[in-house]
């Protein structure tokens, strides 16, 4: 049996990195309760990021459209990163939502009750530690000592984990700073951190925008996967909707991979990024939605072994804790 002394922790640190996000995006959700517009209409309400195949398949509007025709309506709600959609999920203020590899981990650990869904395969090139055009950094061992920009919890956490392993050092021997993609840009530029370890489509605009750098990306040190998640209660009282749901994405995903440059072009609107970054983002991501495996299960565990190794988390759990006993032996 988990303890469960240390929880309230690891659930305090998700919550302060979550609360603005979780009180200004999820006000319409509670407007709104269980039903939209139409009294009969049940309502999903998806959590999403800047980036990723749910934001692809909002901006279509087509899993509206096949979840009118079964009786539901959809609401998207927007957050800056996993951890904070992962906490609006335990709060009870979505039902479905995605995140790179690390967040489940964190969640898991703070006793956060969802389960994982699926996956897109792994893009492990969609992430990187950067550093200035003009910085005297050439290699991670060159981090000692230095202060590197993160988004505590998120995909790239695990990424500078192993790369500082690599490079025979460990969290410790840095100085991190738990920044926001946003605050994080900000401090990168004006020299306020020495690295920034960030995703796409961020890492795509520091890249064209400011001429960035890049000291190490995800390519064999991690698997860099997008997991997509719903409440524990949602996923067993709605598995229609998870059925359509993944379909759709299907579908979304098999357009966009051969075709990065319309992908570009749909989001830039939207995400008020340049086309030319986006499109840079969408060529160098993997595409293609997968039920969970008992491979993808072990490379999760392998995560959370290692982030308790280093201390992230207080306490070993299962993984596959988190998905529905009818999915356990998925192959």
């Amino acid at each position: 049996m988990k303890s469960k002394n240390h929880k309230p922790m690891i659930l305090l640190f998700i919550i302060v990195f979550s609360l603005f996000a979780v009180l200004s995006g999820c006000s319409g959700a509670e407007r709104n309760g269980e039903s939209h517009g139409n009294n009969d209409e049940k309502l999903v309400r998806i959590g999403y990021q800047k980036y990723g195949t749910f934001n692809i398949l909002k901006k279509q509007g087509t899993l509206e459209k096949t979840l009118k025709k079964n009786g539901y309506s959809v609401e998207w709600i927007q957050f800056p990163a996993g951890p904070q959609l992962l906490e609006a999920l335990n709060v009870g203020s979505i039902d479905i939502g995605h995140t790179g590899e690390a967040p489940p981990i964190f969640a898991q650990a703070a006793g956060i009750d969802f389960v994982y869904i699926a996956h897109e395969r792994e893009s492990p090139l969609s992430e990187a530690i950067l550093v200035r055009k003009d910085s005297p950094i050439r290699t991670v061992d060159d981090l000692k000592g230095k202060r590197v920009a993160l988004n505590k919890g998120s995909n790239v956490h695990y990424l500078l984990v192993k790369a500082l392993e690599k490079a025979g050092l460990n969290v410790s021997d840095i100085k991190p700073k738990y920044l926001t993609p946003g605050d994080a840009r900000a401090a990168f530029e004006q020299g306020g951190v020495d690295a920034w370890v960030i995703w796409d489509p961020y890492y795509a605009v520091a890249e064209t925008e400011i001429g960035a750098r890049v000291l190490a990306d995800g390519k064999n040190l991690v698997k860099n996967r997008e997991f997509y998640l719903a409440s524990r209660k949602f996923a067993e009282n709605h598995k229609e909707v998870i059925d359509l749901l993944l379909e759709e994405i299907n579908k979304t995903d098999q357009w966009a991979k051969s075709a990065p440059k319309e992908v570009a072009k749909l989001l830039s609107p939207e995400l008020g990024i340049d086309v030319s970054s986006l499109e840079k983002a969408a060529i160098r991501r993997t595409y293609g939605v997968q039920k969970m495996s008992e491979q993808v299960l072990n490379d999760q565990q392998m995560i959370a072994d290692t982030f308790y190794q280093v201390k992230l988390i207080p306490e070993k759990f299962n993984v596959k804790e988190a998905v529905l006993k009818e999915n356990e032996t998925m192959k």
